[in-house]
């Protein structure tokens, strides 16, 4: 009972702090809380696609990872309604929402007029409102669906589920993410995204697995080369995406890295370099690593944490926007979607009574 009243307080003056950051510095706050967000996020929806995975594939290493995951998918919900204060400050965040009035004349002189209508088109207010809302009312569709118990298992069900969260996530990190730098453009972005979000959910569920300890070390191996999986395929697809654009070296492509290239952003990829996959693939080639649960415990929360710092490397540069900004900004609306989380008492709980 007493903590109750210390956590009200806390989270009281916690929305008091977002409400007066958002007054301050408000193009800051919102990319940092579109962030922590879509990390949030991609937690819940990455682990429910690896659920889906599990059910079209099978194998004993689902069993280990499902009970997490399909708990975790409860979140979705509020998660949703979480996302609202974005669409009511987009003309803070977002570049091209002030000018929206003027059509096609944004890009005047920037793109041909095909190119400057469509992109006109798409990014209006109205649609991509519209756009975000069907996004997230088809991920706690799809959230709650994987949690009936007639579906959890249903292969049908999940081979539609993927096609429809691969579709969804990838169009969403173009409007939520990309479009931070409206003139900036890449094919594999969403595809890209998509898999940090697969990767994020994998390496949670993997961290709680470890924690219990409770499986066969075969299991655990299995567990270990679905990380390895994912951070190999994260690390092609972003190199891939690098390679392509600075060879290429378009204004409109290259834009995005050189943005990434000054402020301290330059670092921040090299330690995503590093610790995002020459650290990981090393330990996890290595059969005896994968196989002790302490040791890949450790591997699963190092991915988590530069999961996060490479969602704010995906976000943050893209806005003009000081490193002093970014300094409180970026740790309150991470407290913030903490604190929110914890308040709503979303845990990683059983939902199959074991492995059902």
């Amino acid at each position: 009972m007493s903590s109750r009243p210390a956590k009200v307080i806390v989270f009281a003056l916690l929305a008091l702090a977002c409400i007066a950051a958002w007054r301050i510095a408000g193009t800051a706050f919102l990319a940092a809380y579109l962030a922590a967000w879509w990390f949030c996020c991609g937690l819940v929806m990455g682990g429910l696609a690896n659920v889906w995975v599990h059910n079209l594939t099978g194998g004993q290493w689902g069993e280990a990872i499902r009970a997490s995951s399909l708990g975790l998918a409860r979140a979705m919900g509020p998660l949703a309604l979480l996302f609202l204060p974005l669409l009511l400050g987009m003309r803070d965040l977002f570049p091209w929402a002030p000018d929206a009035g003027l059509g096609a004349a944004r890009w005047a002189g920037e793109l041909k007029a095909g190119s400057a209508g469509f992109k006109s088109m798409w990014l209006t207010p109205w649609f991509f409102v519209a756009r975000s809302l069907c996004y997230l009312g088809i991920w706690t569709l799809l959230a709650a669906l994987s949690r009936r118990p007639a579906l959890r298992r249903a292969a049908r069900f999940s081979a539609a589920a993927l096609i429809v969260y691969g579709v969804s996530v990838g169009l969403a990190a173009v409007d939520w993410i990309m479009s931070l730098m409206p003139l900036w453009y890449s094919s594999s972005f969403g595809l890209l995204a998509g898999t940090g979000q697969m990767l994020g959910g994998m390496a949670l569920a993997v961290l709680l697995a470890a924690h219990r300890g409770e499986q066969p070390p075969m299991v655990f191996r299995d567990l270990g080369n679905l990380l390895l999986m994912y951070v190999m395929t994260w690390a092609y697809l972003a190199f891939t995406q690098f390679l392509i654009i600075w060879s290429e070296n378009l204004p409109h492509e290259i834009a995005w890295y050189v943005a990434r290239r000054d402020g301290g952003w330059l670092a921040v990829a090299w330690l995503l370099a590093l610790f995002h996959f020459f650290a990981p693939l090393l330990i996890l080639l290595s059969r005896n690593a994968k196989q002790a649960p302490r040791m890949l415990g450790w591997v699963a929360g190092g991915l988590l944490a530069f999961h996060l710092l490479d969602v704010w490397w995906m976000t943050l540069p893209s806005l003009a926007v000081g490193w002093m900004q970014w300094l409180w900004t970026v740790p309150l609306a991470s407290a913030a979607l903490a604190a929110a989380w914890v308040a709503l008492g979303i845990t990683p709980a059983q939902e199959e009574g074991g492995h059902g």
